[in-house]
């Protein structure tokens, strides 16, 4: 191992998370990524990919390998007649919308942050807002795989289960090092934001969220009052809502992520969409009670179900209920206060925010949990791919 693989202490975007892998590797291909995992095996050591550091969770900390695909991006393969593009795991989603836009194309959802990879983003469940769009897996059709032992495996249509169940597979079934995602030709959204009253939320949130394509709700508990954004495909042109206060017209990917300069801890679950409303009021009532100095926002979004297995949507239309805590201030106590009104409500967790949940608890949740555990055994049977946090999720 040469020095400039030697690392010293990893830490994840918000601070919250810390480990000291023995190396952090940087690996140019599918050869070096297999060679990588081959070593590490030999080793007796653990590998964990890293994308950008986002999660709030315990994904990739290890003391083993930390494998980061920063060296593995861009554009692989693009086919302008069916709109499908093979994109390298590392890329960065704020770099692809760019290039999909030179291409006339756009993905047909993003998240609150686009600064995550590709395999970061599909392998924890990351999603956006909008009743009839789900995740950002969701817009995968295929991926290629390198498993723990060296092997590679292109996962498409044809293999129906192992698809599902890699769309969200937090890392443990494998390297994700392509993705082919089904791309839309490009369009413009027209964003119009309003102040409102928790009151309001609460009456207007389902029939807001039917109306628009995108619709979400930030509520402030230590300043009582909360906004409202709304996003709709439109054909007019930016400078038609110029000076326009409140409003904003561009390209997706312009209008979709939003800029997020402050460090911040996050927990989030997703609930029924038939309990999201009684979730958020319940949240909002703890906050005002327990934690009325929190300035961050409670925030609600919905995602519509989908069949990756591990996905917090599987099966269910579904709201996305977060709570943020600055990531200069303690968040255990508050996030461990509001969890368990997560749990009465149906939730499952966003597996990149921080939560309490082991297999116990999640079995009960996730129908498909068991399947998954017995394919990544199948995969990896000698756990090259878990730390202490997967171990507890997947294996108990």
């Amino acid at each position: 191992m040469s020095d400039a693989e030697r690392a010293g202490a990893w830490t994840n975007w918000s601070g919250a998370i810390a480990c000291r892998p023995a190396a952090v590797l940087h690996p140019r291909d599918d050869a070096e990524i297999a060679a990588v995992l081959a070593r590490a095996a030999a080793a007796g050591q653990c590998v964990r990919p890293v994308g950008s550091g986002h999660s709030s969770s315990a994904l990739c900390a290890t003391d083993g390998v930390l494998l980061a695909l920063d060296h593995c991006t861009g554009i692989e393969r693009f086919d302008p007649s069916s709109g499908r593009v093979t994109v390298r795991g590392g890329t960065v989603l704020h770099d692809l919308g760019h290039a999909l836009r030179r291409h006339g194309l756009a993905l047909a959802n993003l998240g609150d942050i686009d600064r995550q990879t590709v395999a970061g983003a599909i392998a924890t469940g990351t999603h956006g807002t909008g009743r009839a769009l789900g995740n950002l897996s969701s817009q995968v059709v295929a991926l290629r795989l390198v498993s723990a032992d060296g092997a590679m495996r292109d996962v498409g249509a044809d293999a129906p289960e192992l698809l599902a169940a890699a769309r969200v597979s937090l890392g443990a079934l494998g390297i994700v090092s392509a993705v082919t995602l089904q791309a839309l030709p490009a369009y413009r959204l027209h964003e119009r934001t309003e102040r409102i009253s928790l009151t309001d939320v609460v009456a207007r949130f389902a029939s807001e969220a039917a109306a628009h394509r995108h619709f979400e709700c930030f509520y402030f508990p230590r300043h009582g009052f909360a906004e409202a954004k709304a996003l709709d495909p439109t054909t007019a042109e930016p400078a038609s809502v110029a000076g326009v206060e409140g409003e904003r017209i561009g390209w997706s990917h312009e209008i979709l992520p939003s800029v997020r300069e402050q460090k911040f801890h996050e927990m989030e679950y997703a609930v029924p969409e038939d309990a999201g409303v009684a979730c958020f009021e319940a949240l909002a009532a703890r906050l005002r009670a327990r934690h009325p100095a929190v300035a961050w926002p409670l925030e609600i979004r919905t995602v519509a179900a989908d069949d990756a297995w591990l996905s917090p949507a599987y099966g269910r239309a579904t709201c996305a209920i977060s709570v943020h805590q600055d990531g200069r201030k303690p968040h255990e106590d508050l996030f461990a206060d509001l969890e368990p009104i997560f749990w009465e409500h149906g939730g499952r967790p966003h597996w990149g925010k921080w939560h309490r949940c082991d297999a116990k608890r999640l079995a009960g949740r996730h129908p498909r949990l068991a399947d998954f555990a017995a394919l990544r055994e199948r995969l990896d049977p000698d756990g090259r791919l878990l730390n202490a946090h997967l171990r507890a999720l997947l294996v108990g």
